[in-house]
């Protein structure tokens, strides 16, 4: 594409609150803007006025505000834009229906089915975008062998485009269709989205629906398979419905845009910048593909400046802005994800791996419970922070402010009511000083109370130089460093979790707010070098002028990676290839300015981790494909992600994508002349630091030559960021005048065994680091689908005592367990524990929750010390360990040797060597028990296995580091105070329970009691200290142990009381063994809750712990009880076995509905989409939808349960262990209790079973499974006026548009 000489090219960025625009003159000069996106008194569109006044300002003609801009002078515009994001964040988009497959209306609704916020009883989630939706009653399946139903009709065989052959079942009724779609017409709705089951290779029925109602009127029609044509039905679902959500308010943009110009824009190239980091042209930008727009352009900038093709060092981005911080990888090629969650919303997309965490500018400081905490609430643009002068609260922002790194008289006077003030700097002292006495008002009241307590962990406490108080500028340094550790930890995730060396990387920042914790983040994370370059404040647009032109073409596919297959994919490869090529001959490329790359979405047969893959690096060959070998790729790059191969195991190609490039990025020419002599600073001024206030020089950027070097500390003022360089750093401008510090190592860490609030933020942000970074490498690591897709595991750090430290919120049931397991170890092995030694342990007595959970535990040894100094397990569920039935999960078992292979306390490892031959053993034994079977699955249980001592190895790591940095006895010191910290919050919170109950009742006593469906009672009795804050769990009077596996060992209550305590604090504290500290927990030996050693347990995990929360929920009244299920299912046969869990419905609270369709309390795990199920197992998903009306009524009503009907194309054996069949969710305050749960079997013969709770039974071809799960309980007396009770409540939707969604590959685990 040859540029066009004599013009104006302009590269612009519409952000939420500012538009950056770059623009390249025709004599090679390069300005830049920078304008508020809305101002309404002054301009109409924000993008079309920048234009306008650079053409005005360098021609010195006139270009009049009230006239479309004259084209003549422009070559090109490149934009960037965040409309799509907006409108999907406010929910904005357009009105929208979808069209959907008979059965699965509420299937988006459901989506994986796990909740976003484990302690969040209210299931705040976004709403869908579509409002209204139409069944299609049409079905197509994939043909199995032995697969054909009797009585379901055969219509047609037709072949996919992967190759797989589909039976088509019912064909669409288009009549029936279009009457449908008028009806849609009629209401005003004209957005469509279509979703059918399977379109993804087969799509006539979506494309004749398509054409359809394009024929009738429809202005946007998005069909699944032309958005995004790849297997899994939810995140393909929520694609097309972002798709036409969002297209037509892009078109609806675009078009007063373009009405701002003279002949709409008829002769100038307008791109628009993708999600994956590509132009594409303005009539083919599309909501799907938008979302990223703004982000992807920072990107595309820092990656094309920062990262050296010679020296080849991976670079690290750090965008930070007044909300978030987005952070990405480059190390010479972009790292995309095809699947990422935005809003809520999980968009199956090509799209750049931008992680976003809510630590920006304006993120509110709080003090809570002792501890510092930025974050995640923002202040936003309005009031904005303190220093605004509109009664914002306190933000980082103001921390920097107050500490004097950021300089008002350097700050344009934009702000206060009338918008024509300077920054307050009395504002935020103001603030700093209200929230200074709080703090030392707290720390002073904790002194004397641990004295006269005599709570050693709380002694001592005192400031950082030993001092009783704080001062402002302690407080407000402190919140920096907190902030700062909140944004390492998707960094050190994007890195070290992947293989990556952390401090071999080069920090590039921009974005307004970066600049000033640049060093400081460098520093923690030990990089060498920060990169600013001279456009930082405008990267984004300056990204945009860089990027390329990018033409995707992608199609499933289902064949295997091997010699047979290569003439077939070589083919599809060449047609992707032609169609990218074509496209961007079509647009003004040469064939020397396009490039073809090629991928391949390839996975190992019967895993579900699939990775797309590109072979460079791997030329081909004559064994491989023409493209090259991507089989060696594949293998190295799973080697890497996950520390390991699966040798002699079937490559399977998912998907074949190509993307071409036409090479169209500018180069800038710009070089800065060298100076002489020493820079001179504009003033000094006083900045705060470690060491106290330093005299720091300020320093126009402007004004600096290339041959400047600044030693901190220092500030450089640039038009729209301040850079603060930290003492022992050096800053240089280079000769294309940007900005490179040179970052010192950070100093030995004196910090002493007192407590200091702000390093106890710190320290809890490193422990639930190490423990997060345990399971993202379990995660990776481990091959089942149980683990790595369901994500049913939990990593945790103990401390010597095997108290818990620090548990990452995995699964709720193991949040307490795990504890049991780690001191019963110790008590057991005592001093027979050796450096390199590893056990592994799931027999109830010792801690276990159920046998499938096999907990592995690793002893953390430092040098010269006797015993271990901390301790590291994970936990995840082993999808078969033996027993009575597959899945080791059997409905009747009536003693622990029938539910599969026993550990009590087994070195899985010792002196550092895998013992498989004993484990295998180990688990091959339950084999010689009666009707029972060794393990089914022993490869993946070897695996399984050396994941978790591999994400052990690496918690061993991290806590060493630490160790390292800080030495041991800080260390331990810190993790006393972190437990002392969750004990504090939970203190506090039942004093005000008490305070509260005292006032209304007179009362400090609470009981309650429910009951399982055999009628076995829980009963609870809780005596509450108010002075103390303290209280008895009373379980006396629970039924005794049951003739069946409802049993729940006692680490199963201390479980549900951990997860009800954390829910009741309502605010974010650790989750360790503090928050037990002020309880007492009694439970009759022999009861349900505690029995003996060979007693069946496998229920009792998954239902009775489920009993357990809505007992103790209903003593304190926090809520109406949810389904109280985790509705167990598993399937069979000689081929293999599936087992999972499904949703139900939420209880409803004070102020909030239940969420339906949810899974909710003691567990979280996913649910496997409906097109994977139906490939991998003899099954077709009949209906997965909510149960309408099985919620309890009331001023708010309970979630609804869902439906969901299994039909069976082969035979199988299938298990349900489920409960609230014959008991129902209670309601609450009035509340009506929700619908029971009913298990059916529909024969083939036309008989209806109902099936029970529990039960194990033996299915032929054509028998359908339904399952109904429970509906939660309603909360209040529902009332005459309906209006309340029906709609959200007015504080959840303040809630739901004031919830900021982390996204990105490191919060996706």
């Amino acid at each position: 594409m040859a540029e066009i000489a004599g013009k104006f090219d302009f590269a612009i960025d519409r952000g939420g609150t500012f538009t950056d625009i770059f623009a390249r003159c025709p004599d090679g000069r390069e300005r830049v803007l920078k304008l508020l996106s809305h101002d309404p008194q002054n301009y109409n569109d924000a993008p079309t006025e920048g234009i306008r006044r650079i053409l005005q300002e360098e021609t010195r003609q006139a270009f009049p505000r009230d006239q479309p801009v004259d084209t003549s002078l422009i070559g090109w515009i490149r934009m960037g834009t965040t409309v799509a994001t907006n409108a999907l964040l406010e929910r904005q988009g357009e009105r929208t229906a979808l069209l959907v497959t008979r059965g699965f209306r509420d299937l988006l609704h459901i989506g994986t089915q796990a909740r976003p916020n484990l302690f969040d009883l209210e299931v705040s989630m976004p709403d869908v975008l579509y409002e209204e939706v139409i069944e299609v009653e049409e079905r197509v399946v994939l043909k199995q062998e032995r697969g054909r139903v009797a009585g379901r009709e055969l219509v047609k065989e037709v072949t996919g485009s992967t190759g797989e052959v589909l039976e088509v079942w019912r064909e669409p009724d288009l009549q029936q269709v279009e009457r449908d779609l008028q009806a849609l017409l009629s209401r005003g709705i004209t957005s469509l989205a279509v979703l059918l089951l399977h379109s993804y290779t087969w799509s006539p029925h979506e494309q004749a629906i398509g054409s359809l109602a394009r024929k009738l009127g429809f202005t946007q029609v998005s069909l699944s398979s032309e958005v995004m044509p790849m297997v899994r039905a939810v995140p393909r679902g929520y694609t097309v419905c972002a798709d036409a959500y969002l297209t037509p308010k892009i078109r609806q943009y675009l078009k007063g845009f373009v009405s701002g110009f003279r002949g709409g824009m008829k002769d100038v190239r307008v791109l628009f910048m993708q999600s994956d980091g590509g132009l594409t042209p303005m009539d083919e930008f599309c909501g799907s593909r938008a979302v990223l727009s703004g982000p992807a352009g920072g990107v595309v900038g820092y990656a094309v400046t920062s990262y050296s093709q010679t020296e080849r060092k991976p670079v690290i981005g750090f965008d930070m802005g007044g909300t978030s911080t987005d952070v990405s990888r480059y190390a010479g090629q972009y790292e995309h994800v095809f699947e990422a969650t935005t809003a809520g919303v999980t968009l199956q997309a090509p799209q750049l791996d931008i992680n976003t965490v809510a630590a920006g500018g304006g993120s509110r400081l709080f003090f809570r419970s002792g501890m510092f905490v930025v974050g995640p609430e923002s202040a936003g643009a309005h009031p904005g922070p303190a220093c605004y002068r509109k009664g914002g609260p306190l933000t980082v922002t103001d921390a920097n402010l107050a500490l004097g790194r950021l300089l008002p008289s350097h700050f344009p006077k934009i702000f206060g009511p009338q918008e024509n003030e300077p920054l307050s700097t009395e504002e935020t002292m103001k603030g700093f000083r209200e929230l200074t006495c709080k703090i030392n008002c707290f720390l002073s009241a904790g002194q004397s109370q641990s004295t006269e307590n005599g709570n050693s962990q709380l002694n001592s406490i005192t400031s950082r130089n030993g001092k009783s108080e704080m001062s402002m500028e302690d407080v407000a340094m402190g919140f920096i460093r907190v902030a700062n550790e909140a944004m390492c930890r998707p960094i050190r995730a994007l890195t070290q979790a992947k293989g990556h060396d952390t401090s071999q990387h080069i920090l590039a920042c921009f974005g307004g707010a970066g600049g000033q914790h640049a060093c400081a983040i460098a520093r923690a994370l030990g990089m060498k070098t920060v990169f600013i370059h001279k456009y930082s404040g405008i990267l984004s647009a300056y990204g945009l002028a860089l990027a390329d032109m990018v033409e995707e073409t992608q199609e499933p596919c289902s064949l295997q990676y091997w010699v047979d297959s290569f003439p077939e994919l070589d083919r599809r490869v060449e047609q992707l290839s032609l169609r990218c090529r074509e496209a961007l001959r079509a647009r003004g490329f040469t064939s020397a300015q396009i490039t073809t790359e090629v991928y391949l979405h390839l996975r190992y047969q019967g895993t579900d981790c699939a990775l797309m893959v590109t072979a460079n690096g791997h030329p081909g060959n004559a064994q491989t494909c023409r493209s090259g070998d991507f089989a060696a790729a594949f293998a190295e790059r799973y080697l890497k992600e996950f520390g390991f191969t699966i040798p002699g195991r079937p490559i399977m190609v998912d998907d074949i994508r190509v993307r071409g490039t036409g090479k169209s990025g500018i180069q800038s020419q710009t070089k800065v002349k060298a100076g002489q002599g020493s820079p001179r600073p504009v003033e000094v001024t006083q900045c705060y630091f470690d060491d106290g206030y330093q005299d720091t020089a300020v320093y126009l950027w402007e004004e600096m030559t290339c041959d400047h070097s600044i030693t901190g500390p220092a500030i450089i003022i640039e038009k729209n960021s301040t850079i603060l360089v930290e003492p022992r750093c050096v800053a240089q401008l280079t000769p294309e005048g940007d900005v490179r510090i040179a970052v010192s190592s950070d100093t030995a860490c004196a910090l002493g065994t007192e407590l200091n609030a702000v390093q106890l933020s710190i320290f809890s942000h490193r422990f639930m680091s190490i423990a997060e970074q345990m399971g993202r490498v379990l995660q990776r690591t481990s091959i089942s689908t149980n683990i790595k897709e369901r994500l049913d595991f939990s990593c945790a750090v103990f401390g010597p005592d095997g108290g818990l430290v620090s548990n990452a919120p995995h699964i709720p049931v193991h949040l307490g367990a795990m504890q049991e397991t780690v001191q019963y170890q110790i008590r057991a092995m005592g001093s027979d524990l050796r450096d390199g030694d590893v056990l592994l342990s799931n027999h109830p007595c010792a801690g276990g929750s159920h046998l499938p959970d096999l907990t592995v535990i690793t002893p953390v040894f430092r040098k010269g010390i006797t015993g271990p100094v901390f301790f590291v397990a994970s936990r995840g569920h082993h999808a078969d360990i033996g027993g009575i039935t597959p899945g080791s999960m059997p409905p009747h078992s009536t003693s622990l040797q029938q539910e599969g292979a026993v550990f009590i306390s087994f070195k899985l490892v010792t002196g550092g060597i895998f013992q498989e031959e004993a484990v295998t053993a180990a688990l091959l034994a339950p084999a010689q028990n009666p009707e029972c079977s060794g393990t089914r699955n022993l490869h993946d249980n070897l695996s399984d296995l050396r994941a978790q001592v591999a994400a052990n190895q690496r918690g061993c790591q991290l806590v060493l580091e630490l160790i390292n940095s800080y030495g041991l006895e800080v260390v331990q010191a810190y993790m006393g105070y972190i437990q002392s910290n969750a004990e504090l919050a939970v203190r506090d919170m039942l004093k005000e329970f008490a305070r509260r109950r005292r006032q209304q009742t007179g009362c400090l006593e609470v009981e309650a009691e429910d009951h399982m469906d055999d009628g076995t009672p829980i009963r609870l009795r809780i005596r509450i200290n108010e002075e103390e804050g303290s209280a008895v769990f009373d379980f006396t009077g629970t039924g005794t142990e049951v003739w069946g596996n409802c049993n729940a060992p006692r680490a199963i209550t201390l479980s549900a009381l951990i997860y009800c305590l954390r829910c009741m604090v309502g605010q974010d504290i650790p989750l360790n063994q503090g928050c037990l500290t002020p309880i007492q927990v009694i439970i009759p030996p022999g009861s349900i809750l505690q029995p003996s050693q060979n007693a069946a347990v496998v229920g009792g995990n998954v239902l009775t712990s489920q009993r357990v929360v809505d007992v103790i929920f209903r003593a304190f009244e926090t809520c109406a009880a949810s389904q109280g299920c985790m509705n167990n299912i598993s399937f069979g046969n000689e081929k293999g076995g599936y087992y999972e869990t499904v949703a139900g419905g939420a209880g409803a609270g004070p102020g909030w509905h239940g969420r339906s369709g949810v899974h909710s309390h003691m567990t979280n795990t996913r649910i496997t989409d409906p097109e994977i199920l139906e490939k991998r197992y003899p099954v077709v998903l009949e209906q997965f939808s909510l149960r309408a009306g099985s919620g309890g009524c009331g001023c708010y009503h309970g979630g609804d349960g869902v439906v969901r009907k299994l039909l069976f194309r082969d035979r199988v054996v299938l298990s349900v262990l489920t409960e609230r069949r014959a008991t129902r969710p209670y309601g609450l305050h009035g509340g009506q209790d929700g619908a029971p749960g009913i298990n059916l079997l529909h024969r083939a013969d036309g008989r209806v079973l109902n099936l029970g709770a529990k039960t194990t039974v033996s299915l032929e071809p054509g028998d359908m499974f339904c399952l109904y799960t429970p509906g939660g309980g309603g909360y209040g007396k529902e009332e005459g006026d309906h209006e309340h009770g029906s709609g959200d409540p007015p504080a959840k939707s303040i809630r739901l548009r004031e919830t900021f969604w982390e996204r990105g590959s490191v919060f996706d685990y």
